[in-house]
């Protein structure tokens, strides 16, 4: 489907989007709003169902293609805020069809009342179990620890993966102790995906090894950091240093090594 940006009579919500990075494998409100905007200017074509799969990243990927952004399937702040003044997002009528059940799309130039397919037996369906549709928007708000979303607890697990596996656990859970640092400190952004994405912050970025699948080990080793277990002593840096250039980072004051990485403040 070629992509059209015809401006409908659609309400334009004003109040979009969370801080996150969005990525594939996020889900909940943030990619139900992701997926509507991109369907309103053509770009999706799939189901509205709050989860980031492949046919999310490929529209967003053409949609920043398509608007001269970074091609890299992600959906941070300047995806999302081209994205914002391309399309228009009603978030009563889309919310609306999820929690009713009903199989809807959300094109601009189409009368919204002309794209929605009623569930007749949703009301039925309800009454008996759970409608996994409207549970869709409260993914990331279960099993949340400490306020950390579902996301956060995700991409930090990519993280330590891609910077750490085949170190010893107590190494991996230093990785994401450091990451937690980060996000309380002031001198660098306030989220888990700001500071993970901050340029240059963390080699498994740079070179892609962050969308790796993650195994259960880096999954638990952010758990007991968000948990409170920091093997650092509060440290912001690490680095190896039989592979570090940088000079700066030798500066840093050391507090110990851990495996290969040294932890510095």
């Amino acid at each position: 489907m070629v992509p059209f940006f015809t401006i409908s009579n659609q309400h334009h919500d004003a109040k979009a989007f969370s801080n996150q990075v969005i990525q594939r494998g996020a889900t909940g409100d943030d990619v139900i709003e992701l997926q509507a905007r991109l369907q309103n200017i053509g770009f999706f074509n799939g189901k509205i169902d709050g989860v980031f799969g492949w046919g999310t990243y490929w529209a967003l990927r053409n949609f920043q293609e398509k608007f001269g952004l970074p091609i890299d399937g992600l959906a941070g702040a300047d995806t999302k805020a081209k994205l914002v003044a391309a399309s228009n997002y009603n978030r009563d009528f889309v919310m609306g069809q999820i929690k009713k059940g009903n199989d809807f799309t959300y094109y601009g130039g189409v009368d919204i009342n002309k794209q929605i397919k009623t569930n007749s037996s949703s009301t039925k369906s309800n009454s008996t179990k759970p409608n996994t549709a409207n549970n869709t928007s409260n993914v990331t708000a279960s099993n949340v620890p400490n306020g950390y979303s579902q996301n956060d607890i995700r991409l930090m697990s990519n993280a330590v993966y891609g910077e750490s596996r085949g170190e010893p656990y107590e190494g991996q859970v230093a990785v994401a102790a450091v990451i937690l640092n980060r996000v309380s400190s002031p001198s660098f952004p306030n989220t888990v995906s700001g500071v993970i994405f901050q340029p240059g912050a963390f080699t498994a970025v740079s070179d892609g090894q962050i969308w790796l699948t993650p195994n259960k080990t880096a999954e638990k080793a952010v758990m007991d950091a968000i948990n409170g277990w920091d093997p650092t002593g509060n440290a912001l840096y690490y680095f190896n240093p039989a592979t570090a250039t940088s000079k700066w980072i030798w500066g840093r004051p050391q507090i110990k090594q851990i495996g290969k990485h040294i932890f510095c403040k």
